[in-house]
């Protein structure tokens, strides 16, 4: 004896509209993180601050990529900068880093950077930086898109001579990523992403003003004259918004080409004051946009 064949058309309608919702709320998200990545960071505007001229440069990097074990890998990255409109080298950067996928979808990861800064003036390369990384990524799959979600904590560490109120010999930031990415067109993978920097312990300065970070005096000024104190060290402020497009070229298993744009937004509270912190010139919040073309090159094995 056959049976009859019920199809429930309403829900097959139900399904059909159910997935046309989630490809909506797909292409929703991926837009704006690639509208974030495109308008935030130019569309900003300094209100009185001091507004520094838009500047461009360019990064190269080459870097290596080690399997160790399923979910754990060590890499090594050798990275070059260009400033002031690629006129000059800005610096040398090798970072050693290692990550662990402890989920399908949550990866942590440590590293460390040393930072070689090129001096303009001097011409040679002189008190390098010392960069140390913990960060944790969450991602989520679907279809051919990944959305990932990346905290970094670091520390960087100033060596030689500087002024501790202007710049802290350990700043500490958090720097918060949304990224979308598309493998829907085979070796070609355009992505996006959005990042929020956040300074963790900057000096803090309490200026009897109108509420701008805008002070700027005629001379050097002794604490609590024309009205600033220096109140301490857990200033936590916003210092750089950035966004990004690229694509990454998957030439084979082992061998991936980057090529992507940066454009970062700025905006740094400057303190212009004495070695012993009692004196105070200025204090300004500098705003402006920077600009990076780079090109990368990374072997997996």
């Amino acid at each position: 004896m056959r049976l009859p064949i019920i199809i429930h058309f309403r829900d097959a309608k139900h399904c059909v509209s159910t997935a046309k919702t989630k490809n909506k709320m797909i292409r929703n998200i991926a837009l704006t993180i690639i509208t974030a990545a495109l308008l935030l960071p130019m569309v900003l505007k300094a209100q009185t601050d001091v507004a520094l001229d838009p500047e461009f440069g360019g990064r190269v990097s080459l870097s290596v990529d080690k399997r160790i074990t399923k979910g754990l890998h060590v890499s090594l990255e050798e990275e070059v900068r260009f400033d002031n409109n690629f006129g000059s080298l800005d610096r040398l950067q090798t970072t050693l880093a290692l990550s662990y996928k402890v989920h399908p979808n949550i990866k942590l990861g440590l590293g460390y950077a040393l930072i070689n800064g090129y001096g303009a003036n001097s011409k040679s390369f002189k008190n390098p930086r010392h960069r140390f990384m913990a960060d944790v990524t969450g991602t989520v799959h679907y279809g051919y898109w990944n959305f990932s979600l990346k905290e970094r904590f670091q520390v960087t560490r100033r060596t030689g001579d500087f002024n501790m109120y202007q710049n802290p010999k350990n700043a500490l930031t958090l720097k918060s990523r949304l990224k979308a990415q598309y493998k829907g067109f085979g070796k070609m993978q355009p992505y996006a992403y959005f990042e929020v920097r956040n300074y963790l312990n900057a000096p803090v300065i309490a200026a009897a003003y109108d509420g701008n970070v805008y002070v700027i005096l005629d001379d050097f000024s002794e604490e609590g004259e024309a009205g600033w104190f220096l109140t301490g060290f857990n200033g936590g402020y916003v210092n750089r918004l950035r966004g990004s497009l690229g694509v990454d070229v998957k030439l084979d298993k082992h061998n991936t080409l980057n090529f992507y744009f940066l454009g970062d937004y700025l905006m740094d509270k400057v303190v212009d004051a004495n070695a012993e912190g009692t004196k105070l010139k200025s204090y300004t919040k500098e705003t402006g946009f920077r600009g990076w073309i780079g090109a990368g090159y990374e072997f997996a094995f």
